[in-house]
């Protein structure tokens, strides 16, 4: 199956610092890039585990006594590592971005450049749907939707013509959605307007926020002290959460400090933010707005 390259392989998989008998986990495995970089830097006794809830992603997997492809959402990494007899790792890489090859298919419904079902699922076998958000939803839910996930300040007049149009028929596909909208989608700025409203439908039919939020908690009580994170974001909403947690431990607010004004966090930040070069944004247009932060558990 197709999958285009990995964004920033070598840089995220450098973060890691890898142990030739180390215990890793690619959270986000896609088409296998960022893990098959990571086998190659592991020695016989090293441990690879891959995490994706994508069935096409199922096809790629590497035959090699090292690796166990898990296929779940990583939100719930803890439990299925337990499953495997794992309490703790030496390192986490994710890579939160939609797939090429979940852009390119055509009948997955990611894309702005199809026509397609309103479909947007991850997971296949999930039963919410972006058909089911834009027809079910009720008008202040999608405002909130267009408006966190899509920073659409037109959100409240959007919601309030969808759920106009949808009175009169249901909004199947995503020509009709783009024709229901279209009044917001001046010519100039039409493809970048097009890509925050399906960015907004996609992370909550996939609850993109909840589940990097609950991977994130999770990894201070998985990682070995010492143990690297290595995440690649791809717009502000994630890159901000990743941030905040790296410097804070806290994804809101502040942390609380003693009487001498420190305060304890789980990880602290190593190196700078990385992005890719302008040649491999030439290569590879996905990279465009990667963003690689790295932590180790202090």
């Amino acid at each position: 199956m197709e999958y285009h390259n990995a964004v920033l392989l070598k840089e995220t998989v450098d973060g890691l610092a890898i142990k030739p008998n180390g215990v890793y986990v690619d959270v986000t495995f896609g088409g296998g890039g960022h893990s098959k970089e990571i086998l190659s830097r592991l020695g016989e006794g090293g441990k690879l585990y891959a995490f994706d809830q994508d069935k096409d992603a199922l096809e790629n997997k590497i035959e090699d006594e090292r690796f166990t492809l898990i296929h779940e959402n990583f939100r719930f990494i803890k439990r299925f590592l337990r499953f495997y007899g794992v309490k703790e790792v030496d390192g986490i890489l994710a890579d939160f971005g939609v797939s090429s090859h979940q852009f390119d298919v055509a009948e997955r419904g990611f894309s702005t450049r199809f026509e397609s079902d309103l479909d947007m699922r991850m997971n296949q076998d999930s039963k919410l749907s972006a058909f089911e958000v834009i027809n079910t939803y009720t008008e202040e839910q999608l405002r909130d939707v267009l408006f966190q996930y899509g920073e659409l300040r037109q959100a409240p007049a959007m919601a309030r013509v969808i759920v106009h149009e949808r009175n009169n028929e249901p909004i199947k596909t995503s020509e009709q959605l783009k024709s229901v909208l279209k009044r917001f989608l001046q010519h100039k700025k039409e493809n970048k307007v097009l890509a925050q409203i399906y960015q907004a439908i996609r992370i909550e039919v996939n609850q993109e926020i909840e589940a990097l939020k609950e991977l994130l908690l999770q990894t201070p009580e998985l990682l070995k002290d010492g143990g690297r994170l290595s995440c690649i974001s791809y717009h502000s909403l994630e890159d901000r959460l990743v941030k905040r947690f790296i410097r804070n431990g806290l994804f809101e607010g502040e942390p609380e400090r003693d009487v001498f004004g420190r305060f304890e966090v789980p990880l602290k930040k190593v190196g700078k933010l990385i992005v890719p070069s302008a040649k491999e944004i030439k290569e590879n247009n996905r990279a465009r707005s990667a963003k690689l932060r790295v932590a180790e558990k202090i």
